[in-house]
């Protein structure tokens, strides 16, 4: 005999696990804004969004989290979480619960403005789209500061 109680507590944690464990529940899904219905230009739409949003705690010799987001290859590969993208499949790709807010103590970027509901958007159409990223672009280091003559 199966306790009803038992069903229901284990109905709970395994519907709980799709934000615990990365995944993005069908009913999550739905709530997600809709990918860009046109090609994606990375250079002029996708790295923008990184600039702003990402690079500061996730490139540049930073990578909170073990992420970095300065090629596709790091993407692919991920952090403590696992792949932040899985090209061609924006609705499974990590990123996309965190910029979206899906899991409200996982949001990213986790200080400044979200990201809004285009910009994620054009996020899942580059993502469904394979996540192409020309191995020409990079992000570099931070332009210099400015400094008067003589204080260096």
């Amino acid at each position: 005999m199966t306790c009803p109680l038992t069903i229901s507590v284990l109905a709970f944690l395994w519907g709980g696990c799709g934000v615990a464990f990365g995944k993005i529940t069908p009913e999550q899904a739905k709530s997600l804004p809709p990918p860009a219905a046109r090609k994606v230009d990375f250079a002029k739409e996708i790295k923008p969004v990184f600039e702003a949003s990402c690079i500061k705690c996730h490139g540049r010799g930073r990578t909170k989290g073990d992420l970095s987001i300065e090629s596709r290859e790091t993407l692919l590969k991920g952090g403590e979480s696992g792949p932040a993208i899985i090209p061609g499949k924006s609705e499974e790709s990590h990123l996309i619960e965190l910029v979206a807010g899906l899991d409200p103590d996982s949001v990213m970027p986790k200080k400044g403005k979200r990201l809004t509901p285009e910009q994620i958007g054009l996020l899942r159409a580059w993502i469904d789209q394979g996540a192409p990223w020309d191995a020409s672009i990079s992000f570099g280091k931070p332009p210099p500061v400015n400094s008067p003559p003589g204080l260096l």
